[in-house]
């Protein structure tokens, strides 16, 4: 089972993506800020990383950037996810280490296509 560290503050989007992810197969692990995303990706070291950008006490950027300093998490796939759908965020997240950058609303397909794409395998059912 594909292992997903979600990090998103917003209750109401975390529990929607949550339930989502897990009902197609993936097994979803939430942060709700930085610093707690940063212990948790060295903890679990899962397989992706679904980082929203602003977050409390360190903001996604320095999360992604602190994950990538770290050897045992720099090479975690991480997609940025954030309500800022303007070219200079994009830019600043892949700048950032991102693997990939997808806007809020989540496009539920549009995000499993980019997961697929990442870890190479489909937990679609």
């Amino acid at each position: 089972m594909i292992k997903i560290l979600l990090v998103e503050d917003n209750e109401l989007s975390a529990d929607m993506l949550t339930r989502r992810l897990r009902k197609r197969g993936y097994e979803v692990h939430l942060a709700t800020d930085g610093q707690q995303a940063i212990e948790m990706a060295a903890a679990l070291l899962p397989d992706l990383v679904l980082m929203d950008i602003n977050l409390p006490l360190i903001d996604g950027f320095e999360a992604i950037r602190q994950l990538r300093a770290n050897p045992s998490t720099a090479a975690l796939p991480i997609v940025a996810l954030t309500a800022h759908a303007l070219p200079s965020e994009r830019s600043r997240a892949l700048e950032a280490g991102c693997d990939d950058y997808d806007t809020k609303p989540v496009d539920l397909e549009r995000l499993l296509g980019k997961i697929t794409a990442i870890v190479g395998h489909s937990m679609m059912r």
